[in-house]
């Protein structure tokens, strides 16, 4: 296990857009993020989280647009991180799981991702397209790897299989071994600080929000619709949830707790009112864990409707033989769809589904 003091972690690594749109959230009475997000349709849900999170940085507009839906100016959703009294790991705070940090597992995906752009250095035939085609991994999960967004046991099965293929190994104990080996003959140590470095982190964001307190100031668009993986150009905004209708018997509701983040398909006593424009099939859950982050708290009363297609921006529950998966959803680099949750930590290429498996949420009723 790899324990060496001197590998750098940046455990704030992930943040790079620190703001103040949680607290005035609160402040303007949004004790929860959907219910903001409802008010702006023009951010898709899971982006508005990851802006909220520090995880992307905002746009311009986007935060014209938080502004306007909490009552402030733009420019008061933005901090100066490089102030002597601003604390990332305070700042970071009501943002943690509650689990404890492994430092070793850590230190192991910053050097897993040293160790893959070291790769990728040595050999010009390995450009991201021939990675995906010859070993299985998207862009996207490549582009994690060498940040070190993740530890490696928090990967998926598909992903794991992939860096097995890409370092030609069996397993991940071989994989361990060789990333190790690499790292201890000294042929990461050109590659380690482009992966974790707090100080080139700092710097990136403060010249950011430096340009977004400029933009949002003078009225100009900085920000630009570069597509990403949380921000497609144009991405369809969550189907709006109509006014409740009350029905003779309302729809049933099911809950339950099952390993893997499932719900049960366990019919309750309870009874949903059924919201206008829905098919026949709608049904109702009533989640049992965060499973897409605290923006969407436990015990959720979640309306879905087979009938209609995923969107993204929306959330979707996915029938699996033993319940049923939500997922948020969002645009992929080919243009199709992905679900995916943040606990546990699970995505899925919504296109490969059977649509029969597919109903999407159209309506959330908080306890």
């Amino acid at each position: 296990m790899v324990t060496a003091a001197h590998i750098p972690i940046d455990l704030y690594r992930a943040v790079v857009f620190p703001n103040r749109m949680r607290e005035l959230r609160r402040s303007r009475g949004y004790p929860k993020l959907l219910p903001l997000s409802a008010s702006i349709p023009d951010i898709p849900y899971i982006r508005l989280s990851k802006i909220e999170r520090g995880e992307v940085i905002a746009r311009a507009e986007e935060l014209r647009a938080i502004g306007a839906a909490l009552g402030v100016a733009p420019v008061e959703l933005l901090i100066d991180i490089g102030a002597p009294d601003f604390d990332i790991a305070r700042w970071a705070e009501p943002f943690r799981d509650s689990s404890d940090v492994d430092l070793a597992e850590e230190r192991f995906a910053v050097l897993l991702g040293a160790a893959v752009r070291a790769l990728r250095s040595q050999d010009a035939a390995l450009t991201i397209a021939a990675i995906e085609r010859d070993h299985g991994l998207p862009p996207v999960n490549l582009s994690r790897l060498e940040n070190a967004q993740k530890t490696f046991p928090r990967w998926n099965a598909a992903v794991r299989q992939a860096l097995y293929s890409l370092f030609g190994v069996r397993d991940e104990a071989a994989l361990r071994a060789r990333v190790v080996d690499r790292y201890e003959r000294g042929e990461l140590d050109d590659f380690l600080a482009d992966v974790s470095s707090s100080e080139e982190r700092l710097a990136r964001s403060r010249e950011r929000i430096a340009q977004l307190r400029e933009a949002v100031t003078d009225g100009s668009a900085l920000g630009g619709t570069r597509p990403d993986r949380t921000a497609p150009p144009r991405p369809a905004p969550p189907p709006a949830a109509a006014p409740p209708a009350a029905a003779v018997a309302g729809i049933p509701v099911y809950s339950g707790n099952l390993p893997g983040g499932l719900i049960a398909p366990e019919r309750t006593s309870e009874r949903a009112s059924t919201p206008t424009a829905v098919g026949p099939d709608a049904f109702a859950v009533r989640t049992t864990r965060a499973v897409l982050g605290p923006g969407l708290p436990v015990h959720t009363l979640l309306v879905a409707d087979p009938a209609r297609s995923p969107a993204p921006g929306g959330i979707v529950l996915l029938r699996e033989e033993a319940g049923w998966r939500l997922l948020a959803v969002e645009s992929n680099r080919d243009g199709g769809m992905t679900g995916f949750s943040l606990n546990p930590d699970y995505e899925i290429a919504l296109d490969d589904c059977d649509p029969a498996r597919l109903a999407p949420v159209v309506s959330a009723t908080f306890q």
